[in-house]
């Protein structure tokens, strides 16, 4: 949260904005639980930052008072900003934010005083947190030639290598230029709006969604396939377990449940799936890592299940409960977002028969999970009966993931899904 810095005699803690999740450059500082002059404990919630993931709860991890706060509420800083100051009972304020200033502020100082005695830009939105005395950002060769290639402006980074050198999964991680609504040289097409029209101002989360998802449909190419799935062997013994489980106090099982174990199952017999594109190589993950999509009051958070294809289903059934119910009350913590390596979306509760996913990058595929319905369906006798059907989505990575690889694992995932004994074995 913070880091101590000496003034005088004394010790004060400067409070700085701290790396909330993987992707974070900057946040917003929704409120403080604080109010100067008020006394802090270790562990004490002093307010609430909005990252590009979620609204999350920043606490302390000193004691002292309140001494000064730095940012108002309302406000966005960058990462490793001074926020606010901890001080002793009776100790003087130091002279912040400039004596408090962090070290990504004493670097975009020098780096905008640089950029703008050569003449370049006058000013940087974000810059390196170790731009040199020259202005020169600290990056590896692969980072600047991964940024040459995207067209990104290494001033604007954050590193998180050694030393705060930038690597190109700082690169990667980034918004690609001009990708706030059109791509770089194309103007924005702008609604028209009239007298009782409202604009709303996007958070960090809308504003970090628009970003992602605008680099993963203009830089990774999509391929969609959908196969129709028979859900009543899912439908039925879910309401065997239930029926059990009721009589006993035990848990309750989702029909998303069974989908999470069996989209896992299906990627650790398919590894391809499971993979990454990474410049000259494909990277294959040796646990299935399922990132699941949860819908919030300001958008979509995916926190991950690790290892889901060891775990039984009770496990994940017990699991993504849970992080649901954090997700909602925004108290994920930023590494629940870390290592996904497949996405489910699940739109079935909201009567979506089926669609087509954008991909979460860095993944190389996704799978869209629509309701199960009765409809009129062909016996194996020729008859026509009433059946349960549910279509399953997958958009893929082309760079990693074949028409056939997609195709081989979505009929694993059938046979998972309309044999769910199989499962749970």
């Amino acid at each position: 949260m913070g880091g101590e810095r000496h003034f005088g005699l004394f010790m004060a803690t400067i409070i700085e904005m701290p790396k909330l999740s993987d992707t974070m450059v900057e946040g917003t500082l929704v409120r403080w639980l604080k109010k100067e002059g008020d006394k802090v404990a270790n562990g004490d919630v002093l307010a609430e930052i909005e990252t590009d993931k979620a609204t999350m709860e920043m606490a302390a991890f000193d004691e002292g008072i309140l001494g000064k706060i730095y940012v108002a509420a309302g406000s966005k800083a960058p990462l490793g900003a001074a926020l606010g100051v901890i001080v002793d009972e009776g100790e003087a304020l130091p002279a912040a934010p400039v004596a408090g200033a962090s070290v990504v502020a004493a670097a975009s100082a020098a780096a905008a005083a640089a950029a703008s005695s050569a003449g370049s830009r006058a000013a940087a939105v974000r810059t390196s947190s170790v731009a040199a005395a020259n202005g020169k950002v600290k990056a590896s060769p692969l980072a600047r030639r991964v940024a040459a290639e995207r067209g990104t402006d290494l001033r604007r980074l954050v590193g998180s290598g050694p030393g705060g050198r930038i690597v190109r999964a700082d690169v990667e991680a980034a918004p690609v230029e001009g990708s706030g609504g059109a791509a770089k040289g194309v103007a924005v097409i702008r609604p028209v709006m009239g007298a009782e029209d409202r604009r709303v101002p996007l958070s960090g989360m809308r504003t970090i969604i628009a970003e992602r998802l605008y680099a993963s449909k203009t830089q990774i190419p999509h391929f969609y396939l959908n196969i129709e799935v028979d859900a009543g062997p899912i439908l039925a013994l879910r309401a065997q377990i239930n029926a059990g489980s009721e009589k006993t106090g035990g848990n309750k099982y989702t029909v998303n449940d069974f989908i999470l174990k069996a989209v896992a199952g299906a990627a650790a017999q398919v590894p391809a799936v499971n993979a990454s594109f990474d410049g000259d190589s494909i990277v294959q993950f040796a646990k299935v890592n399922l990132s699941v999509a949860i819908a919030v009051e300001d958008g979509l958070v995916t926190p991950v299940i690790r290892d889901a294809a060891r775990k039984s289903m009770l496990e994940l059934s017990t699991e993504v409960k849970d992080l649901a119910a954090k997700a909602k009350s925004k108290k994920l913590s930023p590494d629940a977002f870390a290592g996904g390596t497949l996405t489910v979306s699940n739109l079935g509760a909201y009567g979506i028969d089926n669609f087509d996913a954008i991909i979460n990058p860095p993944q190389a595929a996704i799978l869209s999970i629509g309701a199960a319905k009765k409809m009129a369906v062909v016996n194996a006798k020729g008859e026509i009966v009433v059946g349960d059907r549910m279509w399953v989505g997958m958009s893929c990575d082309h760079r990693v993931v074949d028409g056939a690889v997609g195709a081989t694992y979505l009929g694993v995932l059938k046979k998972l899904l309309e044999n769910p004994a199989l499962m749970l074995v």
